[in-house]
């Protein structure tokens, strides 16, 4: 069981209660407990298992939710949340999974209308019911709307980064099994797509009855819904579906290559296959009713005389005719990062100090990295000038005695609704880094959010600009923007975009590819809020990577020197 799923059913706890009208103090503490597992670095699973360690160690984590907690993971279910969802119409849990609806608003239906299921929503809403409750404008009715067309659809799709820790406890519980040769994830996880909505798993073994039956058995798995004698496809608790395929070990690369591509791009390749006189399918390629290469990918491809591909660029999206003409670019990579440039201490709203947050960075090898505490605009997290500078004081104290990393005084400062920037130019001069972003005043027009944009890329003391369509993966879409005309701007004054690891996924890969084309050039960070979060530049990564980056096209894979001389600061100064 992964933290994610322990998290969330402390989350729905915390819903089931709210809903239910419950001790607002056990509904936050509820809420504090989810946020501390999904927050931890380790699995609790395993320490839970382990029997040695006492869960109320871990802040907010009192002794009845520590219980709660050990009988989920010992048993699969939480006793709390059984007896709530026994005290509620269960069609209401869907309706909190509807973007744009919380606990409050589900009672709010339930009690005025008597709205217990998705399909009552969508009543309500087509009668207009909803609208007469009065704090429902035509936009929030709209993101409703959506939401309940959504949840016809079937089931969710689910973030990358949650995606990682399923994959990563499918392939590790089935190589504890022994006998397999090679394992893989294919399908949309391997091209690192933002959200997955099922899981590809590829195996080549010596007995493959034995592995399909050991996957039936993993211990999330609440439906094998089919089972053959190379396939089997199963349901986590979660929802999502996990399919796994058999194959021989001459076929293996096939096979990931197969179901690795998009349709598009398979679709492609198959043509070029008939254009040789050639077949191409999960098993290999042929020629008649011979295969003559499908062991490997790159077999595969060099059959149909092309480069291998790397996985996040097969999205036919012209790849195909790069790798035929040996011209496919050198994708940035995870060890090409020098530094993490967005990252937060409990000084504002993470939950480490400064000094665990600059030992975890040293411990991934960083050459530099900036501490970005927010700016007084942030809500009961920002920091006053004063205090801003105080800790700029400390990381120049703590600079002194270290070597082999340089920690830069920084700061994530907010673009104001009025388009004015949240701290006076002569503090963000002090400063070695600053990146500029909108966290307020999202529902503003186009127009508006655009020059707000345009008007922190004008400021010669902004580096770069963070998250810069606003969107959180796959909670919040990006709020309205004219990209091309900030792409075009952050490239001509040499303002930085970046690439955010977190859920954001922002800037989208789509967008930094256009941007690139504008021109303009990208960091990449973590955003991370504790230690844990500082391995997020994988994602990060990865969006790179499907936006075609190479490592000239971000500057924080350069050596420090480099680094500094590349901001217009430098100029500046």
């Amino acid at each position: 069981m992964q933290n994610t799923e322990i998290a969330r059913a402390l989350g729905e706890v915390a819903d089931l209660l709210e809903i239910s009208a419950g001790n607002p103090f056990k509904v936050r503490a509820y809420r504090n407990a989810a946020r501390t597992v999904a927050d931890h670095p380790d699995p609790i699973a395993e320490l839970v298992a382990g029997g040695e360690f006492d869960l109320t160690e871990l802040p907010g984590i009192g002794g009845g939710i520590a219980k709660e907690i050990t009988a989920l993971v010992q048993t699969g279910s939480m006793p709390q949340r059984q007896q709530l969802v026994a005290t509620v119409p269960p069609g209401l849990l869907d309706l909190l999974r509807i973007p744009g609806l919380g606990p409050k608003r589900v009672k709010l239906f339930h009690d005025q209308l008597k709205v217990n299921s998705v399909a009552d929503l969508k009543d309500a809403l087509e009668k207009g019911k909803i609208a007469k409750l009065g704090g429902f404008g035509p936009k929030l009715l709209e993101k409703i709307r959506e939401g309940v067309a959504g949840a016809d659809t079937g089931p969710q799709r689910i973030v990358l980064h949650e995606a990682e820790q399923y994959a990563r406890a499918i392939v590790e519980y089935l190589k504890a099994g022994g006998g397999i040769d090679a394992i893989d994830v294919a399908g949309s996880f391997r091209r690192r797509k933002e959200t997955i909505g099922d899981l590809d798993i590829v195996v080549s073994c010596v007995n493959a009855p034995d592995v399909i039956a050991r996957f039936g058995k993993f211990g999330d798995v609440t439906q094998v819904a089919s089972q053959g004698d190379t396939r089997s496809t199963v349901r986590l608790s979660s929802g999502l579906q996990v399919d796994l395929r058999v194959v021989e070990p001459s076929c293996f690369g096939a096979a990931m290559q197969y179901f690795t591509g998009s349709q598009a791009h398979n679709i492609e390749l198959r043509k070029i296959a008939q254009g040789k006189k050639l077949k191409l399918n999960e098993y290999g390629v042929f020629r008649g009713s011979k295969c003559i290469s499908g062991r490997t990918e790159e077999a595969v491809y060099g059959a149909l005389d092309l480069d291998w591909i790397p996985p996040e660029m097969r999205e036919n999206r012209g790849e195909i005719p790069l790798a035929k003409e040996h011209k496919l670019p050198k994708l940035v990579t995870l060890e090409e990062m020098r530094g993490d440039l967005q990252m937060h201490t409990d000084a504002s709203d993470g939950k480490a100090t400064l000094p665990e947050m600059i030992e975890a960075a040293r411990a991934l090898g960083y050459g530099y990295v900036a501490i970005t505490d927010h700016s007084p605009r942030t809500s009961m997290a920002g920091q006053t000038p004063a205090e801003l500078r105080a800790q700029w004081k400390e990381i120049d104290r703590l600079n002194k005695g270290m070597r082999g990393l340089r920690v830069l005084k920084s700061v994530e400062m907010d673009i104001l609704e009025s388009g004015k920037l949240d701290l006076p130019d002569d503090v963000l001069a002090e400063a070695d880094y600053v990146v500029a972003t909108i966290h307020y005043g999202l529902k503003q027009s186009e127009r508006q959010l655009t020059d707000r944009l345009l008007a922190a890329i004008d400021n010669p003391w902004v580096d770069a600009i963070g998250h810069p369509t606003g969107r959180i993966v796959p909670v919040r879409p990006s709020y309205p923007l004219d990209f091309d005309v900030v792409a075009t701007a952050a490239a001509k004054a040499g303002c930085l975009l970046e690439i955010n690891g977190s859920e954001r996924m922002d800037l989208p890969d789509t967008l930094a590819a256009a941007a690139k084309s504008h021109g303009a050039r990208f960091v990449l960070s973590t955003d991370a809020h504790n230690t844990r979060e500082l391995r997020f530049m994988r994602f990060a990564v990865a969006v790179a990577r499907r936006a075609w980056l190479t490592a000239s096209d971000i500057l924080n894979t350069r050596p420090l020197p480099d680094f500094l001389k590349g901001l217009r600061r430098g100029r500046n100064r």
